[in-house]
C-alpha cells in the first residue's frame, strides 16, 4: 500500500510516499480502505516536533472514512463492504494518510448516507473534540450563552452547530470576512478579533471553548467574559496551568477543564445522527491527493483556512 511517513521532524517537506505492506486486523480490529482523512492541526505540529505522537518512523492521520475491507476476530459490528468512519485512538492510533488502516472496530460507526467520504473524512477528530467538549464536559443546555475561540476554524465550526443543536445562544470569533460564513452556521454575534477587544464586548457567558490561549495571561481573558459557575474548556491541553492559576478559577467559581479527544463510539454515532438531521455539516476548505499531502500541512500551518482539509485516496481497496 501507499503511505505518506516521515523518518525525521521537521517541514512538510519531510512527509514521503512509501510503498509498505497492508496491515492485518488484529483481535476486535477492522481493515479499512481508506477513502479519505482529515488532516488536523495535531497532524502538523507532530509532524514538525515530537508531542502527542512519538517514535519514528511516523504515518500520520487521525480520521478516517472508507469501506471494511477485512474484520478480525470477534468483530461484529461490521461486514467487509460496510461504508465507515471514525476517530483512530488518540493519540497512540495514528496512521490514516495511507491506503488502509487498522483500527478497533468499535472506534467506527457506519457512514451517514447523506454525506460522501469526503465529508465524513472531514469530521471525526474535530467533532469529538467540539462534541466532548460542549456535550460531555460542559453539558450545555438550551439558553445557556457560549462562546467559541476560532468559530470558523475545523472544530469551531463544528463546535457552533453542535451549540446550536443545544438550543444555545452562539458568540464566536473569527475575522470580519468569515462572519457571513459564521451567520450560516447559527451564530448570534460575530466578533472580529483584529479589531475588537472582545473581553469588553462579552460578558456573563456560561461556556468558553478556547482552542487559541497558550499562557495564562490569554486564558484569563477567556476567564473575564465567563460568568460565577461558567465552565472553560480548553482543548489544548499541551499548555501548562499551574496552581496559582487553578486557584484563581477557585476564587472566581469557575470550572476549568484540558481536554483531550478520546475515540469514542456513542460520540462518533451522536455526530453521525446530527449529521443525518442536517443539524451538523462540515465545511472543506480544500482537498488533496494523498501523494500531496506536504501541500495539505502548508496550507493548514497558515492558520487563514476555514474548516477542513481533507487528503483523498484513489485505488484503495478497488484491487
Amino acid at each position: 500500500m501507499r503511505a505518506i511517513r516521515q523518518d525525521t521532524h521537521g517541514s512538510p517537506e519531510v512527509l514521503k510516499e512509501v510503498e509498505l505492506p497492508r496491515p492485518e486486523p488484529g483481535l476486535s480490529e477492522i481493515l479499512i480502505a481508506v477513502r479519505a482523512a482529515g488532516v488536523n492541526p495535531t497532524d502538523w505540529w507532530n509532524r514538525a516536533q515530537p508531542m502527542t505522537a512519538t517514535g519514528l518512523p511516523l504515518i500520520l492521520g487521525w480520521d478516517v472514512s472508507g469501506v471494511v475491507e477485512a474484520v478480525g476476530i470477534g468483530v461484529t459490528l461490521f461486514k467487509p463492504g460496510d461504508e465507515v468512519f471514525g476517530m483512530l485512538p488518540y493519540p497512540h492510533g495514528v496512521g490514516s494518510h495511507a491506503e488502509y488502516v487498522t483500527g478497533p472496530a468499535r472506534a467506527f460507526v457506519h457512514k451517514p448516507s447523506g454525506i460522501d467520504h469526503v465529508q465524513a473524512g472531514a469530521l471525526p477528530l474535530a467533532a469529538l473534540t467540539a462534541y466532548q467538549a460542549l456535550v460531555d464536559t460542559a453539558d450545555v443546555q438550551s439558553g445557556q450563552r457560549v462562546f467559541i475561540h476560532a468559530a470558523a476554524g475545523g472544530v469551531g465550526h463544528l463546535a457552533v452547530q453542535i451549540a446550536k443543536s443545544r438550543g444555545a445562544y452562539v458568540i464566536g470569533t473569527a475575522s470580519a470576512a468569515k462572519h457571513d460564513f459564521l451567520r450560516s452556521l447559527g451564530v448570534d454575534e460575530a466578533i472580529d478579533y483584529h479589531t475588537v477587544d472582545f473581553t469588553e464586548a462579552v460578558k456573563d457567558v456560561d461556556v468558553v471553548l478556547d482552542s487559541v490561549s497558550l499562557d495564562t495571561a490569554a486564558r484569563a481573558r477567556s476567564l473575564a467574559v465567563l460568568r460565577p459557575g461558567g465552565t472553560l474548556v480548553s482543548i489544548l491541553p499541551v499548555a501548562p496551568v499551574g496552581p496559582d492559576e487553578m486557584a484563581d478559577f477557585a476564587e472566581r467559581g469557575v470550572r476549568f477543564e484540558s481536554l483531550l479527544v478520546e475515540a469514542d463510539r456513542a460520540g462518533m454515532q451522536a455526530i453521525a445522527d446530527l449529521v443525518e438531521t442536517g443539524a451538523l455539516r462540515v465545511h472543506i476548505e480544500a482537498t488533496f491527493p494523498l501523494a500531496e499531502a506536504a501541500r495539505a500541512h502548508a496550507l493548514g500551518e497558515t492558520g487563514r483556512t476555514t474548516g477542513k482539509i481533507v487528503l483523498t485516496v484513489e485505488g484503495a481497496g478497488k484491487a
